[in-house]
C-alpha cells in the first residue's frame, strides 16, 4: 500500500480508500532489522489501518511501509474543530475558540494521543519481544506543523542534549504572498539510536513545551506527568527549568515543586555514588589496580602530545591531580554528572590555592556525558576512566554520539573491568560486579567488539591495551580501548 499525503489530504493508492482531513501527522521510521518488529513494540500490526475514538476527534495508525529493511508506523489525528468548543458555553462573540490553530498543528493533543495510543510502547512494555523493548535502536520521527514557539534554537536546545539529530522546514505564512514572511510552524525530522520508550516519552513532555500551551487544565497531576515521563533525562538535561515552565503553563508554583522533586533525588545518588567508589577502590586494591589504571592513563596521554585534555567523568578528581602538575597539559577540563563529586575534587586539588596562572589551567563542571555539550569541542584527547560500565546499555548509543560524533576528540581513552578477572578477586563475590552501581561488566571480546563497532561508525582507529597483572587465560583486571581519528576527518 502506498500513502501519498498532499495538503492535508492522504489518498491511499490502489485501493482507492481516501480521508480527507485537517490532520497533523506522526512518522516513526526504523531500519532496525528486522524493521517490522516496530509494530510488536508499537502493538500495532502493519497490514491494518486502525482508528482509536478520542475525545476530541479520533486518530489512525497505519503503515505507509513495512518492510524488513525499512518500516514506518504513521500516526494521523483528526481533530474535530466543532468538537473543541461544543458544550462550553462560548460566547458568540468570541472568536479565538473557533479560529485558531489547535487542529491543525502538533500540540498537546498529539501527546495525549500517543500516551492513548502508544500507551504500552510509552510504558517500555513489549510482552512478546522484552528484549527488544529494552534495545536502542536507530529511530527517524518526522512531525508535520510543529509550533516552535523560540525557533530552530529551542527545538535543538531541547533535542540535541538527547542525542537527536535535528532539522527543520519552516512554512511561509502564506506560499501566495512570500513577503508576508515566515511562520513558527515547522516540519521536523529527528533521528537517533534510542529506545522506543525513551524517544516517546521526550515526544510526550517536548512537544507541548515547543507549542507553549495545553489545550486543558494543568493541575498539580501534570507535575506527576513531567516527572515520570521525564525519568532518567529531565533531571540532567540543561534545559530543564523551561521545560519544567512551558510544560506546566507558566505556573511558578507548579514549576518550583517540579524542580525541587527532582533536585531532591540527586544529592542522595551522588553520595552513593562517592560511597561505592571507595568500595570498587577496595576491591581492586590487593591488585594495587588502581593506581596502575591511573598512571597508564596518563602515560599514553603524555605520548600522545595532547595538550588540550578532557576527563569525562572525572568523579573526586583522582585522574585531575595527576595532570594537573604535567605542563605539557595547557588547559584540563574535568565533567562530571555529580555536583557532591565535584566538590570533593576542588578541595583535594586546593584550587582556591593554586596560582592564578595554575588555576587558569584547570576547570570543573558539572555535565551528563548522554546529552550533546558544547563545551567538550576543541579537545585534542579524552579520558573515560572506569565510566561506561555505569551507564543502562540503552544509553550507551548517546554517549558514543556525545564523545565521538559531537565533541569529537582526536583521541578517546576508555577503561572498563574485564568481568573475566573477577574470579580471581579473593573479596568480591562469585557473580557479583566490582561496584553496585555497575550496570555491566563485559569481558575482553564484548568490549573489543563494542569499540570497533564505534571505531568504524565515527572514522576512528583503535587499539586495546591491558592494564594490571595478565592471566594467561582471563586476562588483565582491566582494559584500555585507546581511539585516534582518522586525520581527514578531523574538524568534520
Amino acid at each position: 500500500m502506498t500513502l501519498n499525503i498532499i495538503q492535508g489530504v492522504v489518498y491511499d493508492r490502489p485501493n482507492t480508500y481516501q480521508l480527507e482531513t485537517s490532520a497533523m501527522l506522526l512518522t516513526i521510521t526504523t531500519t532496525h532489522t528486522p524493521a517490522t518488529d516496530l509494530g510488536y513494540l508499537l502493538y500495532k500490526h502493519p497490514d491494518r489501518v486502525q482508528s482509536f475514538e478520542l475525545n476530541f476527534g479520533q486518530a489512525h495508525v497505519f503503515y505507509p511501509e513495512a518492510t524488513p529493511e525499512r518500516c514506518t508506523a504513521a500516526l494521523l489525528l483528526d481533530i474535530n474543530p466543532v468538537g473543541l468548543v461544543r458544550g462550553r458555553g462560548v460566547s458568540t462573540f468570541a472568536l479565538e475558540p473557533y479560529v485558531n490553530d489547535r487542529p491543525y498543528v502538533a500540540s498537546s493533543f498529539l501527546s495525549v494521543a500517543i500516551s492513548q495510543v502508544y500507551g504500552t510502547a510509552l510504558s517500555g512494555i513489549c510482552k512478546t519481544r522484552p528484549e527488544l523493548a529494552e534495545t536502542a535502536i536507530p529511530l527517524e520521527v518526522k512531525i508535520s506543523s510543529l509550533p516552535c514557539r523560540g525557533g530552530v534554537g529551542m527545538l535543538k536546545a531541547l533535542f540535541e542534549p538527547l542525542g537527536y539529530i535535528v532539522s527543520a522546514e519552516r512554512y511561509l505564512l502564506d506560499d501566495t504572498f512570500p513577503a508576508w514572511g515566515e511562520s513558527f510552524y515547522y516540519t521536523v525530522t529527528l533521528q537517533n539510536t534510542v529506545r522506543l520508550t525513551d524517544m516517546l516519552s521526550h515526544l510526550y513532555v517536548l512537544i507541548p513545551v515547543l507549542d507553549d500551551d495545553k489545550h486543558y487544565y494543568v493541575g498539580s497531576d501534570e507535575v506527576e506527568k513531567l516527572l515520570r515521563h521525564g525519568e532518567g533525562w529531565l533531571a540532567s538535561h540543561p534545559s530543564k527549568e523551561s521545560i519544567a515552565v512551558r510544560y506546566l503553563k507558566h505556573q511558578y508554583s507548579l514549576k518550583r515543586e517540579a524542580l525541587a522533586r527532582l533536585e531532591e533525588e540527586t544529592p542522595q545518588i551522588e553520595e552513593e555514588s562517592t560511597e561505592h567508589d571507595a568500595e570498587e577502590v577496595k576491591i581492586e586494591e590487593r591488585v594495587s589496580l588502581h593506581q596502575q589504571r591511573l598512571g597508564t592513563v596518563l602515560s599514553v596521554l603524555k605520548n600522545s602530545g595532547a595538550q588540550r585534555i578532557l576527563d569525562l567523568g572525572c568523579g573526586e578528581g583522582r585522574l585531575l591531580a595527576m595532570l594537573l602538575p604535567e605542563p605539557q597539559f595547557t588547559f584540563i577540563l574535568g565533567i562530571d554528572v555529580s555536583i557532591h563529586a565535584l566538590e570533593i575534587a576542588t578541595d583535594k586539588l586546593r584550587l582556591d590555592r593554586l596560582p592564578p596562572k595554575q588555576r587558569e589551567r584547570i576547570q570543573l563542571a558539572q555535565g551528563s556525558l548522554i546529552y550533546r555539550d558544547a563545551r567538550l569541542k576543541g579537545f585534542d584527547a579524552a579520558a573515560v576512566v572506569e565510566v561506561i560500565e555505569h551507564l543502562d546499555p540503552p544509553r550507551l548509543a548517546a554517549f558514543e554520539r556525545v564523545v565521538f560524533e559531537f565533541a569529537r576528540p582526536h583521541r578517546v581513552l576508555i577503561t572498563t573491568p574485564n568481568v573475566e578477572y573477577n574470579v580471581l578477586m579473593e573479596t568480591l563475590p562469585a557473580g557479583k560486579f566490582r561496584h553496585r552501581d555497575h550496570r555491566f561488566e563485559w569481558t575482553r571480546a564484548e568490549f573489543q567488539t563494542w569499540a570497533t563497532g564505534i571505531a568504524e561508525r565515527f572514522a576512528y582507529q583503535v587499539r586495546f591495551l591491558p592494564i594490571g597483572p595478565e592471566d594467561l587465560q582471563l586476562g588483565s583486571p582491566s582494559q584500555m580501548a585507546i581511539f585516534e581519528a582518522m586525520p581527514d576527518t578531523l574538524g568534520k
